[in-house]
């Protein structure tokens, strides 16, 4: 899964090349760069199978997605903000393939931390430390979900302004944080390579309401998501369930 790697050098190289581009510039050529490299590698490796792209339409072999049971979903750049404003590092590139709408195969770049975690590696022993006494909660530094806000109170928690849902996701797979609880509307790209390391690290990943994730639908409107420490997956359902009933 090296391609997201190569994806977020190519990233890096472009904000070095534009050091003085303004947010919107920045944003929409590293987009569309990211973007294009990595559809030419897919069509090149993997030409029979369908591609959903934030930044683009339905691989050409394959316009209908519906007919295939392989899907490859990519976020060019997961954190458009963050990584139009350097020297921010909380952005990301997510690669993954769907089988039969499952999430089985992921990498998340981390360009400015030099890192991708992906599950082509054991990542467990990172995700499945002790559940400290006042569980870390990622959140959007501009949206923090309502119900992240009661989780926190209710476990006593702390919360991290942090900025792409790839760098929330696996600040919990790297153990730098217990939960990343999302209600305010995502896509598919945005969290099916993120769902796939977490799931492939031992950690609990859901809908908010513990129904599992499914992708390659016609709509690719995916609005809520849970990774969490297992240990605490069902204490965090609970309270959702019981604020929802309230």
């Amino acid at each position: 899964m090296d391609l997201a790697t190569r994806a977020g050098q190519l990233l890096l190289d472009q904000r070095k090349s534009h050091p003085g581009s303004d947010f919107s510039t920045l944003g929409d050529i590293g987009d569309q760069r990211s973007h294009e490299f990595l559809m030419d590698a897919l069509s090149r490796f993997r030409p029979d199978d369908a591609v959903l792209s934030e930044e683009g339409t339905a691989h050409p072999v394959h316009p209908d997605r519906s007919d295939t049971q392989r899907v490859w979903i990519i976020d060019p750049v997961d954190g458009t903000r963050e990584y139009s404003d350097p020297p921010r590092t909380d952005w990301a590139v997510h690669v993954a393939l769907a089988i039969n709408g499952e999430p089985v195969v992921g990498a998340v770049a981390l360009p400015s931390l030099d890192l991708t975690l992906s599950t082509a590696e054991n990542l467990t022993s990172r995700s499945l430390d002790p559940v400290p006494e006042s569980p870390r909660i990622v959140i959007s530094r501009s949206r923090p979900p309502s119900e992240s806000e009661l989780v926190c109170e209710v476990l006593g928690g702390e919360m991290i302004e942090m900025g792409s849902a790839g760098a929330k996701a696996m600040a919990v797979v790297r153990g730098e944080a217990d939960i990343y609880l999302h209600s305010g509307g995502q896509y598919e790209w945005d969290n099916c390579a993120p769902a796939a390391v977490a799931l492939s690290a031992g950690l609990h990943v859901s809908r908010l309401d513990g129904s599992l994730l499914a992708y390659n639908n016609l709509d690719p409107w995916l609005p809520d998501l849970l990774i969490c420490h297992p240990a605490l997956s069902e204490l965090v359902l609970s309270v959702l369930r019981n604020n929802k009933g309230a």
